[in-house]
């Protein structure tokens, strides 16, 4: 019986960009050791989006999953928190040396301005002060960080004294000026937040560990800068202030209620304390993430025996080979091994998902749910003083708990989010009891270069764009990096972006995130008509090529890719000109998944998925009836997969609104007490998750994991809309897809997220369709 269920539980395993989902069997009594054989047999790799846009999108705007994002969205560029990192979403030629010369006699928009050149007043040894079109990621070193980043200050300390002897409440003597500011510090500290990411080491560290304090410094000037705040209040305040665009409208009203939550408002000991506070919570969170990269790395695990890892399928057996060739077993080989297990996720989960030995999987998932919670990398007094700041700052600025700060750039209020989590919680839970599948054996017919290409025809069917390789065009990272031009339908380039699609577990954090680069926009114009073009870097961490078989890609990671394309795609694909409210720059946090969730959609799609789904050796197509089995699968794992995001999203809004540091809770006492409602199996006593939890305590969703429902809300009602026009209708399709992106895609954040949305569909959003999809709606009927 045991041996029954540890099987079919053992199928359950997925993941997703950024999330983390524990997938759960039937609810029963078992032992302690039986808790953990079954849980072990269902843990889902936990890959966070984070920055932002953000985590810097704050997907990473400068923004994990995450993304995001997560490459990913939004608390005006006034707040610290807002410059890009590069969230919660990196991705894929060969290094190129930048020809400087060469581009600076170019007239492409994608050169920040000139008048913000760092050439006189720095080293022009130094490639992050260069006048560049694409950032030189290729031959940016440690040592360029800190005279670069100080250089910088000084010059944007100058020219913000500049801007605020000068001030006016008008655009061009304001917000001009105020831009090109906010967007010089957010492509520089993007290029080095975003090596960080991909590209880590000990010495990038302690170089951006440095000047960090120094950066969070001038943010805090800036977005505390009481002339700035003044001159934006007398726009509002002004008669001519009903002339302006909305989206204009939108930037003066998201700039004033930003200062006031970076605490411009504040006087004396209080603006001393808040300060001190967020130089803190920066450096926590940057150690928080830095403990999970480095005891994800930690754990190695070498297996002689192949006894030991049977049932592990010809793919993972290649990866844990590779792996032990890294570490030094030069004649290591998938057949013969030796064979080195890590906590990477494509490692994780393969044995999670497909090894028959117990005492293994209860020994990697052991490691894996107390990731970071030991020793010199203990995440949790971390926690407990990020949680103890945050809700001193809320104090600070009067709010109750974090929570409601949190929710002041957002959609939703705290109740209306826990209204929402707790309608689908009661939706899902009947379904979760009953369990799911999952199969390995998808991996052959989901090759990387025949996924993108689906992908990009995908794009062209529904947004008439057209997408080419432009490797050497611009410096990479990474020999894995491609790097790609979007065109219109006329062939004139509109974007760009990177795709980074591989685990690196040595360098490189995990997760799946969507990042800024450039955004759009027509101040920065380098010939003063066309707007300078949006450029995105996209990241992933799925199974790397084996011998000489390409990447071949699970079912979850192909719904990743479309995941975080959906963040690249409305980053550029907008037709908005102010910088500060282009892309993702300027949505509402709680909106910025739509677009994102909203592709994966079409990872369903027979015509789609069919087109995709070639076998990598015999270019057979995938048996008709495993497609039905996927799409079956789909409602049949909705209800243990969308209670796993419930519960993370309960969590953190438990943790930001009723967690007192010190009191008599802990912060494992919340957890479990929110585990009842959400597991169907409860947790190990010793699972320590939140120590891993990066998108809260490293990126951009502390009080804001809900948004992923929430915008999954938004999603799938949008893809409805599609449904509605009927999918095999290729006329409507392409129709609607031309509204979605007229709208969805190409107004930012210029416009409020509701109002984008009932532009498109002609109505507000309700949670029938995303019920539907899930199957669930007939119990959230009853």
């Amino acid at each position: 019986m045991h041996k029954k269920i540890d099987e079919q539980l053992q199928r359950k395993v997925s993941i997703t960009y950024g999330r983390f989902f524990h997938e759960h069997g039937p609810k029963k009594s078992f032992g302690t050791r039986q808790l953990i054989i079954m849980r072990g047999s269902v843990i889902v790799g936990a890959l966070l989006i984070a920055n932002m846009l953000m985590a810097s999108t704050r997907l990473t705007l400068t923004l994990p999953f995450t993304r995001s994002i997560c490459p990913l969205l939004s608390p005006s560029l006034f707040r610290p928190k807002q410059f890009p990192k590069s969230h919660p979403c990196p991705l894929w030629s060969s290094s190129f040396s930048f020809c400087l010369h060469t581009l600076r006699k170019s007239t492409s928009p994608l050169r920040p301005s000139s008048s913000l050149s760092m050439a006189v007043s720095s080293p022009p040894a130094n490639p992050l002060l260069n006048d560049f079109d694409f950032p030189p990621f290729d031959v940016v070193d440690p040592s360029h960080v800190r005279p670069a980043i100080r250089a910088l200050l000084a010059k944007l300390e100058s020219d913000l004294e500049e801007l605020e002897r000068n001030v006016e409440p008008s655009w061009p003597k304001l917000v001009e000026p105020l831009e090109k500011i906010v967007d010089r510090l957010s492509v520089v500290w993007g290029v080095v937040n975003h090596l960080k990411s991909v590209k880590d080491s000990s010495e990038l560290r302690s170089a951006i560990e440095d000047v960090q304090p120094e950066k969070v410094k001038f943010q805090l000037r800036l977005g505390q800068s009481k002339p700035i705040y003044n001159a934006f209040k007398a726009i509002q305040e002004s008669p001519d202030y009903q002339t302006l665009s909305e989206a204009r409208k939108r930037i003066v009203e998201s700039q004033i209620k930003e200062a006031v939550l970076n605490g411009v408002s504040l006087e004396d000991d209080k603006r001393e304390n808040f300060n001190k506070i967020e130089q803190e919570l920066e450096r926590l969170s940057q150690k928080f993430g830095e403990n999970v990269l480095d005891a994800t790395k930690k754990f190695e695990k070498l297996i002689t025996d192949k006894k030991e890892i049977e049932g592990l399928p010809a793919t993972a057996l290649g990866l844990a080979a590779q792996s032990a060739v890294s570490k030094g077993h030069e004649n290591a080989t998938a057949e013969n091994g030796p064979w080195v297990i890590t906590l990477d996720a494509p490692c994780f989960i393969a044995v999670m998902q497909h090894a028959r030995n117990r005492s293994l999987r209860e020994e990697i998932y052991r490691a894996y749910i107390m990731r970071a919670s030991s020793g010199d990398l203990d995440n949790t007094e971390i926690i407990d003083q990020i949680l103890k700041l945050r809700l001193e700052k809320a104090k600070l600025l009067n709010y109750n708990n974090y929570a409601e700060v949190s929710m002041a750039t957002k959609m939703a209020t705290v109740d209306k989010a826990i209204e929402l989590l707790e309608k689908l919680r009661r939706a899902s839970w009947d379904a979760a009891v009953q369990g799911s599948v999952y199969n390995e054996e998808l991996r052959p017919f989901f090759s990387l270069p025949k996924v993108m290409d689906g992908l990009f025809n995908l794009a062209k069917t529904l947004f008439g764009i057209e997408i080419e390789p432009a490797d050497g065009l611009a410096p990479v990272w990474n020999n894995d990096v491609k790097f790609f031009c979007v065109k219109d339908s006329s062939g004139s380039p509109i974007a760009y972006f990177y795709f980074d699609p591989y685990s690196r577990p040595a360098e490189k954090k995990q997760g799946a995130w969507m990042g800024e680069v450039f955004a759009r926009s027509r101040i920065l114009s380098r010939n003063g008509t066309s707007a300078r073009l949006p450029v995105a870097h996209m990241v992933c961490n799925q199974t790397p090529p084996v011998g000489n078989k390409p990447s071949l890609m699970t079912f979850r990671e192909v719904e990743t890719v479309f995941h975080e394309f959906g963040h690249a795609l409305q980053h550029m694909l907008t037709k908005q000109d102010e910088g500060l409210v282009a892309g993702i720059r300027g949505i509402e946090w709680d909106a910025i998944e739509l677009p994102s969730q909203f592709m994966e959609n079409w990872c369903y799609h027979r015509e789609t998925l069919m087109g995709i789904a070639k076998h990598f050796e015999t270019g057979e197509s995938l048996p008709d009836e495993v497609y039905l089995k996927l799409d079956a699968a789909r409602t049949f794992r909705a209800g243990s997969l969308s209670l796993r995001q419930l519960k993370f999203a309960s969590v953190d809004l438990e943790l930001h609104t009723k967690y007192v540091p010190g009191g008599p809770e802990s912060i494992y006492d919340i957890d479990r007490r929110v585990s009842e409602k959400t597991q169907v199996i409860p947790p190990l006593p010793e699972d320590r998750f939140l120590c891993s939890f990066s998108h809260i305590f490293a990126g951009g969703y502390a009080a804001g994991y809900y948004s992923y429902k929430w915008a999954e809300v938004l999603s799938a009602d949008a893809f409805s809309a599609f449904e509605d026009a009927g999918l095999d209708n290729d006329k409507a399709v392409k129709e609607t897809g031309r509204k979605f992106r007229e709208t969805i895609l190409a107004l930012g954040g210029g416009k409020a997220p509701l109002d984008v949305f009932v532009l498109f569909r002609g109505r507000e959003p309700t949670p029938d369709a995303l019920l539907r999809h899930n199957g669930l709606l007939p119990v959230a009927a009853s």
